[in-house]
């Protein structure tokens, strides 16, 4: 089975291509590791290291955390893909998510050192 931890620049060009002129939410799907390499602390410990050291990017882009929570079980869809935790972070717009995930000193490689697998899936209300 095939992993995902981090956008791919076709995926990133392709999502700068969106016509998205409105606010928007980030659907994050995560699989923690069971202990990160060259380290004794499990996946889940190391995102929360990871989410200490990005509140204030998610707070300096205006962003809040809407949901963070515990995936309890799949109801529909294979066993397999079950997810340890669900966040979902709410942006005022396209430019403050990319101004986030684009700036130099944001902790991403503490988010991928954390995951076996994950998904983060762009979604735009109706209406």
């Amino acid at each position: 089975m095939e992993k995902y931890l981090d956008a791919t620049r076709e995926q990133f060009m392709d999502f700068m291509a969106l016509p998205i002129d409105k606010p928007l939410k980030m659907l994050n799907l995560l699989k923690f590791k069971n202990k990160v390499e060259g380290s004794d602390i499990s996946g889940e410990e190391q995102y929360n290291i990871y989410m200490k050291a990005a509140i204030p990017f998610i707070k300096e882009t205006e962003a809040e955390v809407v949901f963070y929570g515990s995936a309890r079980f799949t109801l529909i869809g294979p066993e397999a893909a079950e997810w340890d935790k669900v966040i979902i972070v709410s942006y005022p717009s396209r430019a403050h998510f990319v101004k986030m995930v684009t700036n130099k000193n944001y902790p991403a490689a503490l988010r991928i050192a954390a995951l076996e697998d994950s998904r983060l899936i762009f979604c735009e209300e109706i209406g």
